[in-house]
C-alpha cells in the first residue's frame, strides 16, 4: 500500500554517518526504537512489522493522551509508515500518517521523518499542519545519530 506525500507535511531531516542497513537495526525492537523515538513523547508499543500496532502517548494540558495506529509500509532499511491518530476523544475523523524514510547518500545515511496527511482534514489541515510544524524539532533524529553514531 503506497502513502502519497501531502503539500501539507512536517519533515525533519538528518545525515548519519552509517549505512541504511546500520540504522535500521535501531527499528528492530520495542526497546532499541524506544530509546530514540520515544524522546518527548512514550513509544508504549511497537511491533516491528507491516500491520503492527505502534501506540505511544504524551502529556497534553496535565492529562496522558494516547495516539498511534497500524504500520501501513514497511520495507527494510529503507521506510516505515504508520497511521496516527489520536485515541478517544479528540480523535481526527481521519488518520494522519508518521513517515521514517532511510535513503543512502554518500557514506551514511540521510535519515527523514515526516509528518503527512493533514489535507486529509479539510478545513481543519492549515492550523492542525501550523501547530504540528512549530513543535516538532530534531530531537529523535538527533538521538538516533548519537545511538549509531556511537556504535560505529
Amino acid at each position: 500500500m503506497g502513502v502519497e506525500m501531502s503539500l501539507l507535511s512536517v519533515r525533519r531531516s538528518i545525515f548519519i554517518n552509517a549505512s541504511p542497513e546500520r540504522v535500521w537495526k535501531e527499528f528492530d525492537s520495542q526497546n532499541r526504537m524506544a530509546a530514540w523515538f520515544g524522546t518527548g513523547h512514550t513509544l508504549d508499543r511497537f511491533e516491528p512489522y507491516l500491520g503492527g500496532q505502534v501506540e505511544l502517548s504524551v502529556e497534553v494540558g496535565g492529562e496522558r493522551r494516547a495516539f498511534g495506529g497500524p504500520i501501513v509500509i514497511w520495507e527494510e532499511a529503507r521506510e516505515v509508515t504508520m497511521e496516527n491518530n489520536w485515541k478517544g476523544d479528540g480523535a481526527w475523523p481521519v488518520p494522519m500518517f508518521f513517515t521514517l524514510r532511510l535513503t543512502p547518500l554518500y557514506e551514511g545515511t540521510h535519515v527523514e521523518l515526516f509528518l503527512h496527511g493533514f489535507e486529509r482534514l479539510g478545513a481543519d489541515a492549515a492550523d492542525n499542519h501550523q501547530g504540528y510544524e512549530s513543535a516538532w524539532d530534531l530531537r529523535h533524529l538527533q538521538a538516533l545519530r548519537a545511538i549509531v553514531e556511537s556504535s560505529a
